[in-house]
């Protein structure tokens, strides 16, 4: 990896060994990417497509303030899925009732990051759609897909994966020894049937020079891995050299034959090698050679383990990455015991069929590379296994939720320390928990199946993937067979939270008003927590008395069956609604029970009841206990990365902050939490967010901001829900109503509609400008083109208004240092302070500011608008 001492945003996995070779390579792309945004490495399985991408990935982060993202689809089925899969890794949130194409393409339009489709094959049309979307609503992102075909989308570029570079054949021998007999093709050589010429002891300088060569070299930096020592000979010269042009430079056949030095000598290696190509060489022709090279040295790899390693390795395809405890539960019976996977394990690490990844809460995790788990699925499948070790693998996965959740929601039997720890072990295994359901769906097992999704539910909660979790519960609970009805009426009622999160009230009030008679018949299951549902639905209908009552029922069953986590929450919820009734003395006392049932069972209720707690002392105008119950609710939500929560307590610390004129406080407080809105892609939460900001603008009299962004944020509230509740009205109106008053309705009028115009990247850019300055801000972006055009001359610099052209045109820092000759340092400065000037936030909105003002400068001249007029 490449080092790098500045924290930036992204996913790229570190590397597992060296990267060789690719340099050209590498050097091109980098150029390429500067000119093109969709760009797809095109090869075959084992040609290093993966490696190179996350490679270029590392190399260009430096240049994508909003990271490098990647984005593993080999184990994503379904197409109508894959763009989900994408905004589930960038932390996007699917909307109600919207396309998530739209929420995704709404939440990268500002956003200047790299984005790597891996392995998108099998999911061509979707993965085309996508980009095709994405590049045209996102000026600034960069699209680097992984695949064996072309995507064939407009705008594409394909590049060509090439094999690493091979000795040309006058440094090469004729043939390995023991192997080819004269005649005999090399694979891949292009010169079918040519007889090899004889090769003299190579001079000194020809094996320096083969050893410059790509294929070369990574196999001698594999082989001195597992051989130290290794090095490049005048005995091993022409072994080495034979065997890399017979391999054809294919990365991944190159590694697994380095890792067989170990036991083999070069010479032993290429004789086995050469035996299994003549094989080849009489077999199927009509495959590509490079796909006859590495399915040939797999095939050879492969023969060349254990019966028990063999047996090992195939099982180990069910898994998306997996730990040594998951190996034992799934892969061992009465042919391999569990003592002895730890052992197979190390043997197949060692021949690079198993590669070791990152650790995760202290134990080591591994993964198959793509092309061997294909392979190895192919052997579990002939083997006649594939069912039983699915089926394994489900149990597993099974066992490890409903511990979790076994754990996770029962006073005093884990601290939240480690409940912690479980939460992101739980978060890791996701790749794995879409395949146990899909199993479950292929078998059609709707009990595991709901018994699953009722596990998954506060992981799907907290990482905002509510409506991925309601498909999964939709498909199996519309199964016909036979479920007990305890895990059918639980599995109703969690589904029912997870619509009520997702706002889609119908669904949630008709799946839990269904788990509450499906419990009341059968007895076996509590019905608390439909019934909590209910009242939060009743509440927000305007029912008061009715959720109330509801309310107080999910408490009293709560108490009926012994569960304090139910009682807890209940009695929570019981708190809203007497808050939102006028109650708060009844509302604190609530609160408080609840807070002494939760407290030692599950943070995340406590961190819930204390949010709640912390509007209550805000109704009550106690500040100070409600700054301090927001920032509890705060730590515990940032431990579990819950960030609607999270945006949630920042913006009634920054509601606080602000009526208690502490401006820079609001304004830090606010920021935070719109970024995090912006970042998830709600739009009822940024417009929300805005709202602050317009408060805030207008409490520092800056009258045009304040009135731009309530324009801005009503818009938004149109396209989404232009319901607000009477309080959050009134308090708005309350906080604008000066900014209005002081500008007139004439003005008022003008300035709104101008709001209404931003894009919300462009509104929120705007807002966010003011969390670090206390003077008016200049023009937003989409003000009047002579206003804008104005302001540049006496705003920028000429060399800031050169780099700004560059910008438009969709260079990055590197870019346009390289263009200007200038360091990228010097670059980056000058962005930073157009962005400071100009009271922007992305290079997007320096695009379309400049894009304006290019359009608008041949007009008459206008008068100079002085910042805020």
């Amino acid at each position: 990896m490449i080092a790098d001492t500045v924290p930036r945003p992204g996913n790229l996995p570190a590397e597992p060994n060296s990267f060789v070779g690719r340099e050209r390579d590498l050097v091109d792309l980098t150029l390429l990417l500067r000119n093109v945004r969709a760009l797809t490495l095109c090869g075959p399985g084992g040609i290093g497509k993966t490696r190179l991408a996350v490679r270029l990935g590392w190399q260009l982060a430096p240049d994508f303030p909003d990271g490098v993202w990647l984005v593993e689809l080999a184990d994503q089925g379904e197409p109508a899925h894959a763009t989900a899969r994408v905004a589930n890794v960038l932390g996007i949130s699917e909307e109600p009732g919207r396309p998530v194409a739209a929420t995704l393409a709404d939440a990268l339009g500002g956003r200047e990051l790299m984005l790597i489709l891996d392995t998108c094959e099998h999911l061509a049309a979707a993965t085309a759609g996508l980009v095709r979307d994405l590049i045209a609503a996102c000026p600034l992102i960069r699209i680097v897909a992984t695949s064996r075909e072309p995507l064939k989308v407009r705008g594409e570029t394909v590049w060509r994966v090439p094999p690493l570079s091979l000795p040309p054949l006058s440094l090469a021998p004729p043939a390995l020894p023991g192997s080819l007999p004269r005649g005999v093709p090399l694979p891949g050589s292009g010169l079918p049937g040519q007889v090899q010429p004889a090769v003299t002891a190579p001079a000194e300088a020809e094996r320096a020079a083969a050893a410059e060569h790509e294929a070369v070299r990574l196999f001698i930096d594999r082989a001195a891995a597992v051989r130290p020592g290794f090095a490049l000979t005048a005995g091993n010269y022409a072994a080495i050299v034979g065997l890399c042009r017979t391999l054809d430079g294919v990365p991944l056949a190159v590694e697994l034959a380095a890792a067989r030095i170990r036991a083999l000598s070069v010479d032993q290696l290429a004789t086995r090698i050469g035996d299994r190509f003549r094989l080849l060489a009489s077999g199927d022709r009509t495959a590509p050679p490079r796909q006859r090279t590495l399915q040939a040295t797999v095939d050879w790899s492969f023969d060349l383990l254990t019966p028990d390693e063999q047996i090992l390795l195939r099982r180990l395809s069910v898994f998306a990455g997996f730990s040594l405890s998951m190996a034992e539960q799934v892969c061992s019976d009465d042919r391999i015991s569990s003592e002895e996977v730890l052992g197979l394990l190390a043997a197949l690490i060692d021949k690079s069929l198993v590669t070791l990844d990152d650790e995760l809460a202290g134990d080591a995790r591994y993964r198959l590379l793509d092309t061997i788990r294909e392979y190895a699925s192919a052997r579990l499948a002939a083997a006649g296994e594939q069912d039983e070790i699915r089926r394994r693998h489900r149990d597993c996965l099974l066992r490890l939720m409903e511990d979790a959740t076994g754990q996770a929601f029962v006073r005093d039997v884990l601290p939240w320390a480690e409940q912690v720890k479980v939460f992101h072990r739980v978060a890791a295994e996701q790749a794995n928990l879409r395949a146990a359901l899909a199993y479950c769906a292929d078998s059609a097992d709707a009990e595991s199946g709901l018994r699953l999704c009722s596990a998954l539910r506060s992981p799907w909660v907290v990482h905002g993937d509510v409506a991925e979790g309601l498909r999964w519960f939709g498909m199996f609970l519309a199964r016909p067979g036979k479920v007990p009805a305890k895990v059918r009426a639980r599995s109703l009622m969690l589904a029912a939270e997870l619509a009520f999160e997702h706002q889609d009230y119908a669904q949630a009030s008709g799946r839990a008003a269904a788990a509450v008679a499906m419990s009341t018949a059968y007895r076996g299951a509590c019905p608390a927590g439909a019934l909590r549902i209910l009242a939060l639905i009743s509440l927000r209908a305007g029912r008061g008395e009715e959720a109330l009552a509801q309310a107080s029922a999910a408490v009293a069953a709560a108490r009926e069956y012994a569960d304090e986590w139910e009682e807890g929450l209940g009695l929570s919820a019981m708190g809203t609604v007497l808050a939102r009734s006028g109650q708060l003395a009844s509302a604190q006392e609530s609160y408080s029970a609840a807070l002494d049932l939760l407290t030692g069972n599950n943070g995340w209720g406590v961190a819930h009841t204390l949010s709640g707690l912390g509007s209550l002392a805000r109704a009550r105008r106690d500040n100070a206990a409600a700054i301090r119950h927001f920032t509890s609710a705060l730590e515990l939500f940032r431990q579990i990365g819950a960030r609607t929560e999270m945006a949630r307590c920042l913006a009634g610390i920054g509601w606080i902050r602000l009526a208690s004129n502490d401006l820079p406080a609001a304004a830090a407080s606010l920021a935070e939490s719109l970024e995090l809105s912006m970042a998830s892609g709600q739009r009822l939460a940024i417009a929300r967010g805005l709202e602050a900001f317009a408060a805030l603008a207008a409490a520092r009299r800056d009258d045009v901001a304040a009135v731009r962004l309530e324009g801005a944020a009503a818009a938004i509230r149109e396209a989404v829900d232009p319901v607000k509740s009477a309080s959050t009205q009134g308090r708005l109106d309350g906080a604008l109503a000066p900014a209005h008053q002081r500008l007139g309705p004439a003005r008022t009028a003008s300035h709104l509609a101008e709001g209404k115009r931003l894009s919300m990247h462009d509104a929120a850019g705007y807002a966010l400008s003011s969390a670090s300055a206390g003077d008016p801000r200049p023009e937003p972006v989409n003000g009047s083109g002579p206003a804008t055009a104005a302001l540049q001359a006496s705003v920028l610099t000429a060399r800031e208004q050169q780099i700004a052209k560059l910008i438009m045109r969709g260079l990055s820092n590197r870019a346009i240092a390289d263009e200007l000759v200038i360091s990228p340092a010097t670059a980056a400065r000058h962005v930073a302070n157009i962005l400071g000037k100009l009271g922007l936030s992305a290079r997007a909105q320096v695009a379309a500011w400049t894009a304006e003002h290019e359009s608008a400068a041949d007009g008459p001249k206008p008068e100079v608008l002085r910042p805020g007029s």
